[in-house]
């Protein structure tokens, strides 16, 4: 490193929530263009997005979800730009663009509006000169170059929309992927070949789209910086043609955490690693080549997953009940060696009567009777038909549809899962000998009634298995991964590294170059209730929130108590806080992230909205991009407020650019001949599409290429 590092800012947004006169109820690619001048204009050197590949898995809103990939290579049609398409579209279809242009002008996205109209108008211009494009020369070299991932996905699209279901084990003798079958399905001699072909269209006009505006960004001087999901739906082109490189029979997510104390399930089936290593990790290359044409750095989304995944069984729907794979599992033997025999009492759900009653009160005879065998007096077992998350959430339905109980059902399918969870080790269902302690299992009354002996000899084991035995295991396992991602591209790679982070996971992300996330209100040191911006090392993207949380101004009016104890520790004032985030609150936070020695200090764009009153009128829990305890959270938060009209807000702009000017790091400085952005501050780099960038070999970064950044 040299005396003066490289210091940058940014702004993350995901590209639906942007609002701009052009879009058709949704943020589209060649609205980059003009965030990328508010970047610029207002002291920034990066943008940030989430994920952009398609996800139209269910064709519904809950495709809004953007970290479940139909492909992991598709661009997404929602940011599709149709009035950019073509410069000979008819006057009735331009007139039908203006129109669906003020339907959904709305305060949230209509994600299935917004779809339906986009891919209604594109077919309609498609039909008109699909010959002309189809036969261009630009066309057959973008078809020539993404064909590998291209035939199958516009295959997939096809099957899926006659089967009406994106589950492949419903299509027939198409459930298994073959080539041979599909050169036959996409041929220009079937029926059908218009349908296929109008995604072969839409996809090149989304790279043409998309590539137009990361040209813009390079010129600018700006950062464009991607997401790189850990999983893809189980219902996917990606699960369909490479069947193997996926476990399909479990399900991936993240044990107990800040977010949820039950954990959480995303669904997505986890990695045969072992498999995937054959070819040396060719989908995971092919994956960050397909990001490297568009992005110079990207976020990967938990990173953690590359050292372990908190697996569960397919039949889960919370996240609590899982182990993590890889990992070393306790033994039958070790188990008997320390006096522990009786694993059905350890490993089935512990319900006695008196839990019962605690848990439904007058109503526990009929749960009992419904879901439940007495097995021995004042024991009870789930019965067959409802020993499973999934079961118990399917019965309790149909139960309460004739049921005269006043309890909702979200609160009944709590306790009964509550129920279900109440054990203390969890049977491998590949090897019954092994076992793998529960999350917080000194919370449940399975481990509470058990002998003293017994209670120490769990605790023992379960620090063990959580906090050391797996370290070597794990380091090993990331080591084979990361560098093949890390030398597939010459992007930047930024790790999100937030949960449960294992003791060797910053170490390992030291050695291979990686920068960390930090996240103020969820600290990554022990014992700390608030990260510290000042102590934040160089090779960290700090952030006073994240789009897996609320901004900083719900989560102060939200949050009353950590709001005081922020105001008192952080702040330094003894003083009472004001109950909303003021315009002076958010400045001194965000000054505290622009001066911290962090490479990047990233700023969700709400944040720095907050930074005047005018934009804070709306509610702040509107301003929430996600809610990482739903699954079925709806993905459609929009600003309110167009990128014509930030550009024209001189007043917030000058806010933002003196926070990073006062703060030593570098911000863009026009060029009076070029007319184009170069690092200023201390730096004076040129900030092209190499900066950032970590030349790596054998993914360990090259001292000097270090030593630019």
């Amino acid at each position: 490193m040299r005396e003066m590092p490289w210091r940058g800012a940014g702004v993350a947004i995901p590209m639906f929530s942007v609002r701009s006169e052009a879009d058709l109820g949704v943020g589209e690619f060649l609205d980059l263009k003009l965030l990328v001048d508010w970047a610029v204009e207002s002291g920034f050197h990066l943008v940030q997005l989430l994920p952009i590949n398609d996800t139209s898995v269910n064709c519904m809103w809950w495709d809004s979800y953007p970290y479940s990939s139909l492909s992991v290579f598709a661009l997404h049609p929602l940011y599709l730009r149709v009035e950019a398409i073509s410069e000979n579209i008819q006057e009735d279809i331009k007139q039908e663009i203006r129109e669906a242009r003020v339907q959904l002008d709305k305060k949230d996205v209509d994600y299935e509006a917004a779809m339906a109209t986009k891919l209604s108008i594109a077919k309609k211009i498609f039909a008109c000169e699909k010959e002309s494009i189809l036969n261009s020369k630009s066309f057959l070299e973008f078809f020539s170059e993404n064909q590998e991932w291209l035939k199958p996905y516009a295959a997939f699209c096809f099957l899926r929309d006659f089967f009406e279901t994106s589950d492949s084990s419903q299509w027939g003798r198409f459930s298994e992927f073959s080539k041979e079958k599909l050169e036959k399905l996409i041929s220009k001699e079937s029926l059908h070949y218009e349908v296929v072909s109008f995604r072969y269209y839409i996809q090149f006009h989304l790279h043409l789209q998309l590539s137009e505006a990361a040209e813009y960004a390079r010129k600018k001087g700006v950062v464009l910086k991607g997401d790189l999901p850990i999983g893809v739906d189980r219902n996917s082109v990606d699960t369909w043609v490479y069947p193997n490189l996926f476990r399909m029979n479990t399900s991936t997510g993240a044990p107990p955490d800040y977010f949820d104390k039950n954990g959480q399930n995303w669904g997505f089936p986890t990695y045969n690693w072992e498999e995937m290593s054959k070819d040396n990790y060719g989908w995971w290359r092919a994956r960050l080549t397909q990001m490297g044409k568009y992005f110079t750095a990207y976020r990967i989304d938990h990173i953690l997953g590359f050292f372990r995944i908190w697996e569960l069984p397919d039949y889960a729907v919370t996240g609590l009940c899982g182990k993590f794979r890889p990992s070393i599992p306790i033994s039958q033997e070790e188990l008997e060696s320390e006096g522990l025999w009786d694993f059905n009492r350890l490993t089935q759900p512990y319900i006695g009567q008196e839990l019962l009653q605690e848990k439904f009160g007058a109503s526990w005879t009929v749960i009992a009777s419904t879901f439940l065998n007495e097995y021995q007096k004042g024991f009870y077992e789930f019965k067959e038909e409802c020993n499973t998350e999934k079961k118990i959430a399917s019965v309790l339905k149909s139960f309460l549809e004739t049921s005269m109980l006043v309890e909702s059902e979200e609160k009944l399918r709590r306790k009964l899962f509550d129920l279900l969870q109440n054990v203390a080790l969890i049977k491998d269902p590949e090897d019954l000998r092994k076992f793998y302690p529960r999350f917080n299992i000194e919370d449940t009354t399975s481990f509470k009634d058990l002998d003293q002996h017994s209670q120490n000899v769990l605790k023992r084991l379960y620090y063990d298995y959580y906090f050391q035995r797996q370290e070597g295991l794990w380091r090993q396992n990331a080591l084979k991964t990361l560098p093949v991602l890390l030398n597939s591209s010459n992007m930047l790679a930024c790790g999100e590294d937030l949960g449960l982070i294992p003791s060797c996971v910053h170490p390992v992300m030291q050695e291979l170059g990686l920068v960390g996330l930090r996240i103020q209100r969820m600290p990554s040191e022990p014992g700390l209730e608030f990260g510290i911006p000042s102590q934040y090392s160089y090779m960290t993207v700090c952030a006073p929130s994240c789009h897996d949380c609320s901004t900083l101004r719900a989560w102060w009016e939200e949050d009353e108590e950590r709001r005081h104890h922020f105001f008192q520790a952080v702040v330094g004032s003894d003083e009472l806080p004001p109950d909303q985030c003021t315009p002076e609150i958010v400045h001194f936070v965000l000054r505290q992230h622009v001066e911290a020695p962090s490479m990047w200090s990233i700023f969700p764009l709400q944040d720095l909205l907050a930074l005047k009153e005018d934009y804070t009128t709306r509610p702040a829990v509107e301003e929430t991009i996600n809610d990482p305890t739903n699954p079925k959270h709806y993905w459609r938060y929009r600003v309110h407020v167009t990128m014509e009209s930030l550009l024209d807000d001189k007043d917030l702009m000058k806010k933002i650019k003196d926070l990073v000017r006062g703060s030593g790091r570098c911000y863009p400085q026009k060029d009076l001949e070029s007319g184009q952005a170069n690092g200023g501050g201390s730096a004076k780099l040129p900030l092209g599409s190499e900066l950032p960038s970590l030349a790596q070999t054998n993914g360990i970064p090259n001292r000097e290429a270090v030593a630019l950044v």
